[in-house]
């Protein structure tokens, strides 16, 4: 496994690192692993099995035998198409609360590494680079301030016909930053050895031309 590259990009939500992600991994002709839409997915999932959050035992149980699949841009659980119902915010909001639980992260854990593949592997997340892939020879953590993010959301939300409020997704990003900066498993930080991106004032081809350098210097790009 130690053979396999990876480049984690880590940040917090609406930094841009799912995009940056898939731009990278599309370059590099890589694998891609949304850690994100995992925790998103097994929330569906418990709203749509009636498991409450503070359910630990049974998320746990969930979160192993989630009947999720992976299908080009498509998200599918037991079949269906899940790939907008994740990205509602009641959804993010819920994947935020159990990914603080230390049971469903560990059952989350195994199916995470599969994905580690040849010929390499681009994975996203909030502790990819200081929990899952430690080793990872290229780590980036992709900021942006909380005002920006939330226009962000706002304007991809407008655009999917969300009647939302701007003020109100900065409150949220806000309480989210907080919950995942300061839970004790795994909190959102940048890994010692990562790069640092504040994308506030960049573009996506900006942010993912800066990741493509940085593997080059790696000789990850070869």
């Amino acid at each position: 496994m130690s053979v396999i590259p990876v480049i984690t990009i880590d940040g917090p939500s609406g930094s841009g690192k799912g995009t940056a992600t898939a731009l990278v991994a599309q370059a590099l002709g890589w694998n891609l692993l949304d850690s994100g839409a995992l925790y998103r997915i097994l929330a569906l999932a418990a709203e749509q099995s009636g498991i409450a959050r503070t359910n630990e035992a049974s998320l746990r149980t969930l979160a192993a035998q989630l009947p999720v699949e992976f299908t080009g841009e498509r998200i599918l659980l037991n079949g269906a198409d899940i790939s907008r119902a994740i990205r509602s915010e009641t959804v993010g909001t819920f994947a935020s609360e159990i990914a603080a639980l230390p049971s469903v992260r560990e059952g989350l854990l195994k199916r995470q590494h599969a994905f580690r593949e040849l010929p390499g592997l681009v994975a996203d997340g909030r502790d990819m680079g200081t929990v899952i892939f430690p080793e990872a020879p290229l780590k980036v953590f992709l900021t942006a301030s909380a005002e920006e993010r939330a226009r962000r959301r706002y304007l991809q939300l407008k655009d999917s016909g969300e009647t939302v409020n701007l003020a109100d997704l900065v409150e949220e990003i806000r309480a989210r930053d907080e919950r995942d900066i300061n839970r004790p498993i795994a909190p959102l930080k940048p890994a010692e050895d990562a790069v640092v991106l504040d994308s506030t004032t960049m573009t996506i081809e900006q942010v993912v031309n800066h990741i493509l350098s940085e593997a080059t210097s790696r000789g990850l790009t070869g």
